[in-house]
């Protein structure tokens, strides 16, 4: 509550010290200033620094140096970077690194103070009639008419708190209360309370708070106060808010006032949320401009990065200024534009194809080198670690004799999840703090460990190395993989029967002999769509356009191109076989599956040098060749004589690169094909393939596709791997069961049919068919959680708050980790369906949310497997827990992009539902999961199976859902309705009203990209 603090008022300044009472600290969350009112937080807010804070790409500011207008704080960055800005500010004696001030005044435009920004004069009449203008407006006013309404007034104070803060789940169920005492400090006055009644309608449900006042009547008097009882009665866990609006009438004037008060309550664990609070207010981390490295001193490389005997080098294949420029200084929409009319080519076709996708690549390459800004250290500690060598003297005597380690070691907050992702032979530049600009050193990555990594400089660094000296880090994008996609594009292999495959190529592609196998794998010749993959693969005559297994969750499509390898090296004698695919675990998986018919000169794990022994398999050590204790290539007559060659896309260029002849292999294999981006999948079909090779892919466009940082590479189409392009085309069609082109297979050996049913109609035309053992798919049936017994699908509604912390974006929720941990603990402690921690994945797309189940579960199930979506992929459990995170009481700005960010994503819905094998258990809030077409369709499928924990929906789940989905918009329209209802209300009970601005953020492409993967690319 906020009242009139009689220090400030008097004053002009005040502690919170002197009269806690009058104050609630209000913290602006973009600057990090605590304010002891709202008052001094309006003051800030409106301040100049805060509105440069809050400069996004709609701010125009202004250069003092310059004298010129820059729109947007992207367009700053690189202005204070550029030539000119630096040489006006020598003329002028200036520093370059000035701050941008915001001008009250524009020539030709009018400043809006309720958007913050400045329109052009000509489109004043159409802004300030638009909807985000007005809905602006409409809550300013919304929130002065609150705080009016907060008011104590005419001398009638209501204090107490009625902020029950957390509550104990079962304390909650008996129900708790809290009491307000209201009284009148004006000695002549006599007040009647007319009503008392909670005052939120966003939703239709009843509010779970009452309020009773005491049986001697509503009237109050001066020395008399009133005690009203608040009391709030929830059966389950998460957050309730409301407004408690008390009507008051003076008897003697005859006028009528409300004085509101705000209630809330969260219903869970007071140990979680001591334990999970956020460390540190919310403050974006403001993106400083890296000052360009103009004067690095190289590094030393690892040994490890010679151990290859290539006999080229890799093209340096830099991105063009103008590009990097284009990305630099203009906004995602525009960026798109414009790449699009000048870089890429107006069709997409043999001869374009190369240009077109090395454009995309660059785009890519752009935004991963930014957001690796994101992990740079500003403090770091180099540190050096002496071994110690002890030697026998011939008296019998021990002595220690130091040994240097030649490496420097750096804490990197994160390494260990890959945020960010090191390996060894990757680029590290330091640079004292407080040094001169651009002098920095390059340190080669020789050691990763889980926390640190060792570096090597040159000799030089050591002469000004202390171990007290703090150095400026700065993590830089291996360019390698890169490198290897743009020299796989830049080869003359680009045939239309690979690239732009037609039904006449096909045609000409198939044998019209029959193919009659004996399966190596006894359970295929029992799947008809297995067999039908296999025998399609053997009747490809040479130069054939590309195969395609498609292969939803749990079908086998791994199991399939397994024995397409074995029955092809079977059948023919000369076959020569190259097996990619995206990752090292899926690479392996293949290789494992193929050592049990092949010897260790058949058979050849190709691995990069940079990966260590221990992360290999011990079934697949014997298939491996090393070097100088790193992992190599065999001299070249014996790597040509294995028959089948297994590394993932990127190592697929080691062939090439050691000198081995395009054409060596017949087929190329390419698994989980829709995991890649297509020029990764090209790396070795252009580099190996001629006119005879074979390619077939396996995977599921259905699913999660490529990890793609920059919006504009996805927007380009980078996203869109080579399997869904092809599988996009009348070539490819999935419900063609000639098995021409592609096959599908529809028998899911992993999931319940219930927990199938739904994805299995939404993703795959109800093609699938659930054959799982029935003693783990029937694992959890009779569960005792189970709202239905038979009906292994728990919905269990949370209204949470999602919250950020510190300087990171990612959301975490406390409400959610709390529930999902009581589930895991129920599932521990239930003797009859008994469930080890191995039994249990908890999938979440938020990695803040990840660390903190990760933190509630120690000492609990810390062996539990806690993950974001793309770490699931190909994975599955007996029970699947999903937290989805998103939570928001904000219904006014309720929309899909903003509210549920990654959780609106269809192929993550399909991977993250589809993991389960025996039960899945989805906690989220349904007011924001149903704004999505897809997730409301799911909540009313869970709902009309009596799946459902919790609240009840606050829709019929009975009428069909909308695919167009508009949903956001009918509860934005709520919530105006709401906010209008109330001003509308306090406007006539109070004589003034106070003006408000607000502001909205803009979200950083980056601080977006802080929860998507950063892949090992080898």
């Amino acid at each position: 509550m906020v009242r009139i603090c009689p220090q400030l008022e008097a004053h002009g300044v005040c502690t919170i010290a002197q009269c806690p009472e009058y104050h609630e600290v209000k913290t602006c969350e973009l600057c990090g200033v605590f304010c002891a009112s709202f008052a001094w937080y309006e003051a800030h807010i409106a301040g100049k620094k805060h509105r440069r804070k809050a400069a996004g790409s709609n701010t125009t500011l202004h250069c003092s140096v310059c004298n010129v207008y820059i729109y947007g704080q992207r367009v700053w960055e690189q202005h204070v970077l550029g030539g000119p800005h630096a040489k006006k500010a020598l003329q002028q004696g200036l520093s370059p690194a000035v701050e941008p001030t915001i001008p009250d005044t524009l020539p030709g435009r009018v400043f809006c103070s309720v958007c913050d920004k400045h329109i052009p004069e000509g489109l004043w009449s159409s802004h300030s009639q638009s909807f985000d203008h007005r809905k602006k407006e409409g809550y300013g006013a919304y929130k002065a008419a609150l705080r009016e309404a907060e008011k104590d007034k005419h001398g009638v104070i209501v204090s107490g708190d009625a902020d029950f803060g957390v509550v104990e789940i079962l304390d909650a169920k008996n129900g708790v209360s809290r009491s307000l005492t209201i009284q009148t400090t004006v000695p002549s006055s006599r007040f009647t309370i007319v009503s008392t009644n909670f005052s939120s309608p966003i939703t239709s449900a009843p509010s779970p708070f009452t309020v009773e006042l005491p049986n001697h009547g509503p009237m109050l008097v001066y020395g008399r106060p009133i005690a009203a009882t608040i009391s709030v009665r929830l059966p389950h866990a998460g957050r309730a808010e409301d407004r408690l609006e008390i009507l008051f009438e003076d008897t003697i004037l005859k006028q009528r006032f409300v004085i509101v008060r705000p209630v809330t309550v969260i219903v869970g664990s007071r140990a979680d949320y001591e334990l999970l609070k956020p460390k540190a207010p919310y403050i974006p981390r403001q993106r400083t401009a890296r000052q360009p490295e103009n004067d690095v001193v190289p590094g030393i490389k690892p040994p490890s990065s010679m151990v290859i005997p290539y006999v080229g080098r890799l093209p340096k294949a830099l991105p063009p200024t103008d590009l990097v420029a284009a990305l630099s200084e203009q906004s995602t929409s525009k960026a798109i534009g414009h790449i699009q009319r000048i870089f890429l080519p107006k069709a997409l076709d043999t001869n374009t194809y190369a240009r077109h996708f090395k454009a995309l690549l660059w785009v890519e390459e752009f935004r991963m080198e930014r957001d690796l800004e994101h992990y740079d250290i500003l403090d770091a500690l180099l540190r050096d670690k002496p071994t110690f060598d002890i030697e026998r003297r011939a008296g019998g005597k021990l002595i220690a004799i130091t040994r240097r380690d030649p490496y420097y070691y750096v804490d990197v907050p994160g390494l260990a999840e890959k945020r960010p992702s090191v390996l060894v032979g990757d680029r590290i530049l330091v640079q004292k703090c407080g040094a001169a600009e651009g002098r920095w050193y390059e340190g080669g990555v020789h050691v990763v460990h889980k926390t640190e990594v060792g570096l090597r400089f040159h000799a030089s660094f050591m002469s000004g190395w202390s171990s007290q000296q703090r150095y400026t880090v700065r993590f830089k994008l291996n360019r390698i993989p890169v490198q290897r996609q743009h020299q796989a594009l830049d080869t003359a292999f680009a045939p239309r029967r690979v690239l732009f495959p037609s039904r006449s190529d096909m045609l000409l592609g198939q044998s019209l002999l029959a193919v009659s196998i004996k399966p190596f794998n006894g359970l295929i010749a029992t799947n008809a769509p297995q067999l039908l993959a296999v025998t399609s693969i053997m009747r490809q005559q040479p130069g054939s356009p590309p195969f395609v297994v498609f292969g939803p969750p749990g079908t086998g499509k791994t199991i399939t191109i397994v024995e397409a390898i074995k029955q092809l090296l079977h059948r023919n004698p000369t076959a020569r076989i190259l097996a990619t695919a995206p990752s090292n675990s899926a690479a392996d998986l293949i290789a494992e599956r193929l050592v049990s018919t092949l010897n260790a000169d058949e058979l050849f794990r190709l691995y990069a040098p940079s990966r260590y022994k221990n992360q290999v398999p011990d079934q697949l050590q014997p298939y491996t060749f090393m070097k100088d204790q790193h992992f190599s290539t065999p001299p070249m007559s014996r790597f040509k004589r294995f028959r089948v060659i297994v590394c993932t896309c990127v190592s697929a260029s080691i062939p090439y690169g050691i000198g081995v002849p395009r054409g060596h292999f017949s087929h190329i294999f390419a698994d989980e094909a829709g995991q890649a981006t297509e020029p990764e999948v090209m790396i070795g079909i252009n580099t190996m393939s001629d006119n005879s090779t074979n390619i077939i892919l396996s995977g599921d466009p259905k699913q999660l596709g490529p990890i793609i940082r920059s919006g504009v590479a996805r927007e380009l189409g980078l996203e869109t791997s080579y399997l869904e392009r092809l599988m996009g085309t009348s070539t490819y069609d999935a419900k063609d069961g000639s098995g021409a082109t592609v096959v599908k297979l529809v028998k899911n050996f992993r999931s319940h049919p219930t927990i199938l049913k739904f994805p299995n109609e939404r993703f795959y035309a109800a093609d699938l068919e659930p054959c799982g053992d029935k003693k783990v798919i029937d694992a959890f049936i009779g569960y005792p959680k189970l709202p239905s017994k038979k009906f292994p699908i728990i919905f269990h509604a949370v209204s949470g708050k999602d919250d950020r912390e510190a300087s990171s974006p990612s959301f975490f929720n406390i409400d959610e980790v709390t529930q999902v941990k009581t589930y895991i603990k129920e599932l521990r402690d239930e003797r009859r369906f008994r469930t080890t921690d191995a039994d249990i994945g908890v999938i979440t797309p938020y990695h803040a949310q990840c660390l903190k189940i990760r933190t509630a579960l120690k000492a609990v199930a810390d062996e539990v497997k806690v993950g974001s979506v793309e770490e699931f992929q190909g994975q599955e459990r007996k029970v699947i827990i999903i937290s989805t995170v998103r939570s928001s009481r904000n219904f006014v700005e309720y929309d899909l992009k903003h509210t549920l960010g990654f959780v609106a994503n269809p192929r993550r819905f399909n991977v993250a539902i589809t993991r389960a094998q025996a039960l899945l258990i989805v906690v989220g809030d349904p007011s924001v999961l149903s704004l999505d077409p897809l997730w409301r369709s799911f909540l009313n499928y869970v709902h009309q199976n009596r799946g459902w924990a919790g609240p009840p929906p606050t829709w019929d789940t009975s009428i069909p859902v909308d695919e167009n989905g508009g949903f956001d918009k009918g509860t934005r329209e709520t919530g105006l309705l709401d906010m209008n209802s109330f001003s509308r209300r306090i406007e006539k009970l109070t004589l003034s009203r106070v003006q408000d601005e607000s502001d909205e953020d803009g979200v950083e492409e980056s601080d977006a990209n802080v929860d998507r993967e950063w892949r090992d690319v080898e």
